[in-house]
């Protein structure tokens, strides 16, 4: 499936006709394999703007790491950081936040001590880490422009935490403890893997689908009127309601199918592609859009 229009596997519901808002993941759609922003990425951001139609992140990155790409994109809206459980206003200030359970915290940080996969805590603007050397701490540093604080132990730190993230090169071994820990924390926590080398456990209601909810309270615009775009498992509870849904291109089948429809890989600018083929058709002349001042 590519950016020829073609649908996704199983929509479920008709794409909406009208769009006043888009909500985005970041690695894997907006941003390419190689972390950068394509000029007509840019260029379709600022046409959007120009519309009215307000274009807000959402990943489970940390904030610093989303923060670090709003300058070039021109983009001074609300934001979703640690898998959408914690709401930030564009001033950096949190607009609202969830929490995980200590015990939560405690089982998961169990979990993956017992099958030898890296634990990461975050909180707020805090990223705390045990293992200072672990394979994955200096490239995600370096990716998300952040310096992790490294402690003894989590012991004094299961309060406020806004995502537990695992990460391996062992990627079955993080696909099994997506199921295994998804099932010991049912109804108590979202888990899904942001990549094939991260696990992220965030607060049951802490999911991308309650961030876009959250966003488009915020600018008093139905979910209906709302397009969203992203790639992975994460990004189904937004794909799954949103109503204008796109998956990229390198989607997997269970992600793809919950989409109306699947753009380019994001190799090939499959978000700009989204932008102009899917969104901006439905995009509603700027008289005639409501809701806040678009920046």
């Amino acid at each position: 499936m590519t950016d020829n229009g073609q649908n996704g596997l199983n929509p479920g519901r008709p794409p909406a006709s009208r769009i006043r808002l888009v909500v985005s993941d970041m690695d894997g759609t907006l941003l390419t394999p190689e972390k950068q922003v394509t000029r007509h990425s840019i260029a379709a951001i600022q046409t959007l703007k120009q519309a009215g139609v307000p274009v807000c992140l959402v990943s489970s990155r940390p904030p610093g790491g989303m923060e670090m790409y709003f300058d070039v994109l021109g983009l001074h809206t609300p934001y979703g950081a640690l898998n959408g459980g914690t709401i930030f206003n564009a001033d950096r200030t949190i607009r609202s936040r969830l929490s995980l359970d200590p015990e939560a915290v405690q089982e998961t940080l169990d979990m993956l001590k017992v099958h030898d996969i890296d634990a990461w805590l975050f909180r707020g603007h805090e990223w705390l880490v045990t293992n200072a050397t672990g394979a994955y701490v200096e490239p995600e540093a370096k990716a998300v422009r952040m310096t992790p604080t490294a402690v003894p132990s989590f012991d004094d730190y299961r309060q406020d935490v806004g995502k537990v993230t695992g990460s391996s090169a062992d990627y079955e071994a993080l696909m099994r403890q997506e199921l295994e820990i998804g099932q010991l924390l049912e109804g108590r926590a979202s888990v899904a893997r942001s990549c094939q080398c991260f696990l992220d456990i965030t607060p049951k209601d802490a999911n991308k689908g309650y961030a876009l909810r959250q966003l488009a309270s915020f600018y008093n615009i139905p979910i209906e009127e709302v397009a969203c775009i992203g790639d992975m498992n994460n990004d189904v509870p937004m794909l799954s309601i949103g109503g204008l849904s796109i998956a990229m291109g390198q989607s997997k089948p269970e992600v793809a199918e919950t989409a109306h429809f699947v753009t380019a890989p994001n190799s090939e600018d499959g978000w700009a592609k989204a932008m102009e083929q899917f969104v901006l058709p439905r995009v509603a002349p700027l008289s005639d859009t409501a809701g806040k001042t678009v920046s």
